[in-house]
C-alpha cells in the first residue's frame, strides 16, 4: 500500500469516527435551543434567565418532559380520558384540522403502542420496475374494497427512501407478489439508511477497537 493510500485510508476512518459525532452534537444543540425557546412565552419578568440572572442549558427540555409527564397522569384517569375524549371531538367538528388530528394521532398511536407494530415485517417487492428489486415493509392488511375491485389478496407497504427512510411511497400489492425476509427490522433500517453498506449479518474484519479501518485499494 502506497503512503498516500495510507493517509487517505486514516483520514477517512477519521471522518467516520467523528462526523457521526458532530451529527449528533448538532441535533442535540437544535432539539435544547428549540425547546429552550419554550419559556419565550412566559413574560419577561418570568423567564427563567430572568429569574435566575443566568442561562441554563437544557432547562427547556427538562420543563418538557415535565409537562409530559405529568400530561400522561392526568390523561390517564377517568377525568383526563373524559377531557381528551372532549377534546378529540371538539377537532372532530372542524373541517380542515379534523383528517390531520386523526391521522397523526393514529400514527403515534400505532408508533408508541406496547403492542403495535409500525412496521410489521420486512419485504423484498419488484420495485420500480420488473428486475429490480426494493426493500419494503408491511405496515397493514389490504383494504377489503380495493381487495374485491382487483380480486387479490392485497397488503399495504411502505418503501422507503434512502438515506431517509421517513419518507417514501405508500404501495398496495398482491400478497403474491412480495417476498418475506427474515431479516429484522433494524436490520432493514439500517441497511437503507447506509445505503446499503451495512448489510445483515456482515462482520467486520477490518476494525481496531471499534473503529473501521477502510481498505480502498
Amino acid at each position: 500500500m502506497s503512503y498516500m493510500s495510507t493517509v487517505r485510508k486514516y483520514l477517512i476512518s477519521g471522518i467516520l469516527v467523528w462526523l457521526p459525532i458532530w451529527v449528533i452534537l448538532l441535533i442535540v444543540h437544535f432539539l435544547v435551543s428549540t425547546l429552550d425557546a419554550i419559556f419565550e412565552l412566559l413574560p419577561a419578568a418570568y423567564q427563567p434567565d430572568n429569574l435566575l440572572s443566568f442561562h441554563i442549558p437544557g432547562l427547556g427540555v427538562l420543563f418538557t418532559l415535565i409537562i409530559l409527564f405529568f400530561t400522561g397522569m392526568i390523561v390517564t384517569n377517568i377525568l383526563g380520558q373524559r377531557l381528551v375524549a372532549f377534546w378529540d371531538n371538539l377537532m372532530a367538528r372542524i373541517p380542515i384540522v379534523r383528517p390531520i388530528h386523526a391521522g397523526v394521532r393514529k400514527i403515534l398511536e400505532t408508533i408508541f403502542h406496547p403492542k403495535g407494530k409500525a412496521f410489521r415485517k420486512v419485504l423484498l417487492i419488484e420495485y420500480p420496475r420488473k428486475g429490480l428489486w426494493s426493500i419494503a415493509f408491511q405496515t397493514g392488511k389490504g383494504n377489503e374494497e380495493i381487495a374485491d375491485k382487483v380480486g387479490l389478496k392485497m397488503i399495504t407497504i411502505f418503501v422507503p427512501t434512502t438515506p431517509n427512510p421517513t419518507s417514501g411511497f405508500l404501495l398496495m400489492v398482491p400478497k403474491k407478489d412480495v417476498h418475506e425476509l427474515k431479516m429484522s427490522i433494524d436490520e432493514a433500517l439500517k441497511l437503507v439508511i447506509s445505503l446499503g453498506v451495512i448489510q445483515p449479518g456482515e462482520k467486520n474484519n477490518n476494525s481496531k477497537n471499534g473503529v473501521q479501518l477502510l481498505d480502498l485499494e
